[in-house]
């Protein structure tokens, strides 16, 4: 099948992003013309003036729409899009120079009907951005690329960085309503209708995530509420180390409580490995950043992804699984409207 590319980027009141972003795809080495579409999902800072600065250098399709969420906007650029094959990317990317050309070989050597990419942070981040990326890419903690060499085949692409045929796109519908959690819903329904999947590590976009701990809390949070919901959707999902971060922050809180009013010393071995696991943190974050800084603030953003997840995860698994009521009920601001 000759490939030719739509990419999907739905923008919400984020102009200087979508700048940023678009910049980016001047400079792609990929050879052949691709389309991309851009989907306004109801901002009231629009985009409109930053796309006409680049109409006359990029093939933009521009599309205005009422507020019902990522998933459904992408979805709604999907369906107007002129490729057979929709790259998914968040406003807040920066793409490489050579992205285009690695998803092309990639998919011409061993095609599948949906890809993920990794992200990675650019040297222009904040120290907090490079922290926070580091917590959410490093395979010591909970977060990133959430695949190996043995896995690769059954990777969840996250939508930050997707690919998907049109073919599974129809066949599938797209996206859900839930957000976040509508990239592994979707991987998990592809997978149910024998589709394939898999990572292109070569194929990495610098994603800027969350600028404060704040909005990143917030953020792991949602991620850790969603979780339950999708196992209990899609069952034979549910893995145990998705119980970690909660497992984590319990041990941790029980360590230091031990170690307070029992004071004896043979209690205070698993503060000392949590000690070593975050000296380790640190260690790692400082050499791959090359900052001292970086590497204190990793500290606080791992603290932070365990501790939003794993409150997330636990209030999600009491809730979904002791009551009654539907996940659509228990926490509506997980549900867009869809159109």
């Amino acid at each position: 099948m000759e490939l030719s590319f739509s990419l999907i980027i739905p923008v919400f009141n984020r102009p200087d992003e979508i700048r940023e972003l678009l910049e980016s795809l001047l400079y792609q080495s990929y050879d052949k013309s691709y389309e991309i579409v851009i989907i306004e999902d109801g901002s009231v800072t629009t985009a409109k003036s930053v796309i006409e600065d680049y109409k006359g250098s990029l093939n933009i399709t521009y599309l205005f729409k009422d507020n019902t969420g990522p998933g459904d906007s992408r979805n709604y650029g999907m369906q107007r899009a002129k490729g057979n094959y929709f790259i998914i990317l968040d406003s807040d990317c920066v793409i490489p120079v050579n992205y285009l050309e690695k998803v092309a070989v990639s998919l011409n050597s061993k095609y599948v009907d949906c890809f993920g990419g990794p992200d990675a942070a650019h040297e222009s981040f904040s120290n907090i951005q490079k922290a926070i990326n580091y917590a959410m890419t490093s395979i010591f903690t909970t977060g990133g690329i959430r695949g190996n060499k043995k896995t690769v085949d059954k990777f969840q692409p996250r939508s930050f960085n997707m690919g998907i045929s049109k073919k599974a796109f129809e066949d599938s519908g797209g996206f859900g309503n839930i957000h976040p959690g509508e990239d592994p819903d979707l991987s998990m329904r592809l997978w149910e209708k024998g589709y394939e999947t898999k990572l292109i590590r070569e194929a990495f976009v610098y994603h800027k995530r969350r600028i404060s701990f704040n909005k990143f809390l917030f953020q792991v949070k949602k991620f850790g509420m969603v979780r339950p919901i999708l196992n209990s959707w899609h069952p034979g999902s549910s893995r145990i180390f998705y119980w970690f971060p909660s497992l984590f922050c319990i041990g941790f809180i029980l360590s230091i409580a031990a170690g307070l009013f029992i004071g004896s010393g043979r209690y205070l071995w698993p503060i000392i490995l949590y000690a070593a696991y975050f000296s380790f943190i640190f260690l790692d974050a400082l050499i791959k950043n090359k900052s001292l800084v970086v590497g204190l603030l990793a500290i606080i953003a791992v603290m932070i992804q365990f501790l939003g997840y794993g409150y997330g995860f636990l209030k999600s698994v009491i809730l979904v699984n002791f009551t009654k009521s539907k996940p659509q009920e228990l926490f509506p601001e997980l549900f867009f409207k869809q159109i």
